[in-house]
């Protein structure tokens, strides 16, 4: 059956100016993407050049973006996306700022007694609601291996927590997942890292301390491991990975066994490309 949809996308593939060579330079410089299946790599080729013809991104002075560069960005974007139907799961933005250097962004919280503070903070990203996301370009550069860092996937994972409203860590669920378990599993573990810093700030957790900031910042900081250091992230919380596993559709945690039962030095000999 004809599809208008599926006409404009070959329409779009076939005008954009990415080739496979450039493809190759994306692979070279993302180790993350290693264990991918022939056809997977091909969709995400695919969705990643879709997505430069539908996100804008707009580089601040001191940001130089080759062609390799943004494909390399919008394969971080769509990867989360690999086996999710193609739903425009990042509706709520048209715009990507690159910014040449971590950034100074003004904060403000509100407490319990109903006392505002505010504040200016040093970030590497931010994501707003209906807004765009915002990325330091060295922080992108150093997102694509398994070492549980990934600032695309996790601000993204933002924008994902956002099509239900604020930012909260509940993303919209699949008909065949549970909201109830869903919470309850991630409550669990962010009480079990909040109680571990409450009783010692300096104490060493299994993944980014930053994950207790609040529920929203650890759907980012688990989405960040679960694609970036999955045996970390399914040894100390395996029911919040089983639930990212339900989500995204994917198991990058089998992909990485795999690796490294053909290579045992694998994970030590990699580590994202820059430039």
């Amino acid at each position: 059956m004809w599809s208008f949809r599926a006409w404009r996308q070959r329409r779009i593939l076939a005008r954009a100016p990415y080739t496979t060579q450039h493809w190759q330079q994306v692979r070279q410089r993302l180790a993350l993407l290693d264990g991918l299946s022939e056809a997977e790599e091909q969709r995400l080729f695919r969705r990643a050049v879709l997505f430069l013809h539908h996100k804008h991104l707009s580089a601040l002075p001191g940001v130089e973006l080759s062609r390799v560069d943004r494909l390399t960005l919008a394969a971080l974007a769509e990867l989360p996306l690999l086996h999710l139907a193609d739903l425009d799961w990042y509706q709520g933005f048209h715009e990507i700022v690159l910014y040449p250097d971590d950034f100074v962004s003004p904060q403000r919280h509100r407490d319990a007694s109903g006392v505002e503070h505010e504040w200016d903070a040093e970030h590497s990203g931010e994501a707003w609601h209906r807004g765009p996301v915002i990325l330091a370009w060295p922080g992108v550069q150093a997102s694509g291996g398994w070492d549980g860092y990934n600032l695309v996937i996790h601000e993204l994972a933002h924008k994902l927590d956002m099509l239900n409203g604020d930012a909260n860590g509940l993303p919209p669920l699949h008909r065949s997942m549970r909201i109830d378990t869903w919470a309850a599993t991630m409550q669990a573990a962010y009480e079990q890292m909040n109680s571990i810093l409450d009783a010692d700030p300096d104490a060493p957790t299994a993944i980014d301390p930053y994950a207790a900031e609040n529920p929203a910042e650890f759907f980012a900081v688990t989405s960040e491991y679960f694609f970036s250091a999955p045996d970390l992230l399914a040894e100390a919380f395996p029911a919040v990975y089983a639930q990212l596993q339900a989500f995204y559709r994917q198991d990058p945690l089998a992909r990485l066994q795999q690796l490294q039962a053909s290579h045992p030095d694998y994970r030590e000999n990699q580590s994202p490309t820059k430039g």
